[in-house]
């Protein structure tokens, strides 16, 4: 039998493989989420997530610079907030003396050159867990929760974040945030959207980081029902309309096709979120010998740029950095 065409002959190296390789990943594509406390000299694992801890501020700034050393270019950064200063309005989330403000300050004030991107939501500071204002009935309310998104996105700004994360969900956030953004002189804040953010099982070591677990309910009346498709489109131009500069999946392995089908309906850049959940799920399986860890994380994290994910906030993003180091 004559085979004239082999596709085979396009794999049978890896130079051959290397060349025609449709994607590629680099470590300039990671951004890596952080977690810190209160205190000094303080460096806390996170049992839930292996080889992922809790820093105080002083050794948050050191792990920040060791990133910018390996060449990652963002930090995504999650105050672990006191029980004492949780409340149902959410106050401390912008107290420009708070935790989270100090913290973008200092790590600013250290590595200037560092993108340093923060989340808006209230559920680390809220005493109810949920990432809005909660009634008296327990209905999530949403234009009410607008008003303390945009305070703490003033906050985070003065205090020098250069990009605000709002992933409360709420309906109207996007422009809500913009406006006051405008208002008040910092219109070269950049907002990435958590555009399609679903309500998934797979947060629970990311709660446990941050015991930021509703304490009643769940989050399945403002986060994406994971049965859903088409709605991410919805919620895609809505964000685009009210001035994000980029859009959001999370999670991220489970949802390539969303990742997917926002890439293919935008100009803007499009972030995938590697979440806790299938960080852990990866560092479980490779202790047990189950699987090779290392392989799997560069296959996975390759697949959100397949998907047309143009950058990819991940827990492995210095494990990732030094292989590419």
């Amino acid at each position: 039998m004559q085979i004239s065409s082999r596709p085979r002959r396009n794999r049978s190296s890896r130079g051959i493989r290397d060349l025609i390789a449709e994607t590629t990943l680099d470590t300039s594509d990671l951004i890596a989420p952080l977690f810190f406390l209160e205190g000094k000299n303080q460096v806390v694992p996170i049992e839930s997530m292996p080889g992922q801890n809790r820093y105080s501020v002083d050794e948050l700034v050191k792990k920040v610079r060791d990133l910018s050393s390996l060449g990652i270019n963002c930090v995504s950064l999650f105050p672990v907030v006191a029980d004492g200063l949780k409340s149902k309005t959410a106050r401390e989330s912008y107290n420009s003396d708070g935790l989270n403000q100090i913290a973008v300050a200092e790590v600013k004030n250290a590595c200037p050159d560092m993108i340093v991107m923060t989340d808006i939501a209230l559920d680390p500071y809220s005493s109810d867990g949920h990432d809005g204002l909660v009634s008296d009935s327990g209905e999530v309310l949403n234009d009410e929760t607008l008003e303390i998104l945009a305070k703490m996105a003033l906050a985070q700004a003065k205090a020098g974040s250069d990009i605000l994360g709002p992933s409360d969900m709420m309906d109207g956030r996007v422009g809500y945030i913009r406006q006051a953004l405008e208002e008040n002189n910092f219109s070269n804040v950049s907002i990435m959207s958590y555009t399609a953010k679903y309500a998934s099982s797979f947060y629970g070591p990311f709660r446990d980081a941050l015991d930021s677990a509703p304490k009643a309910g769940d989050k399945k009346s403002y986060q994406m029902d994971y049965r859903n498709s088409e709605e991410a489109l919805r919620e895609l131009y809505l964000d685009e309309s009210e001035g994000a500069d980029i859009v959001m999946i999370k999670p991220g392995i489970s949802y390539l096709d969303i990742i997917q089908k926002l890439k293919l309906n935008t100009n803007l850049p499009v972030a995938a979120y590697n979440v806790s959940g299938e960080y852990s799920m990866v560092k479980a399986a490779s202790q047990k010998g189950w699987i090779d860890g290392e392989a799997v994380m560069i296959e996975m994290l390759t697949s959100f740029k397949r998907a047309g994910a143009d950058m990819i906030l991940t827990y492995f993003a210095e494990e990732m950095a030094r292989l590419k180091s």
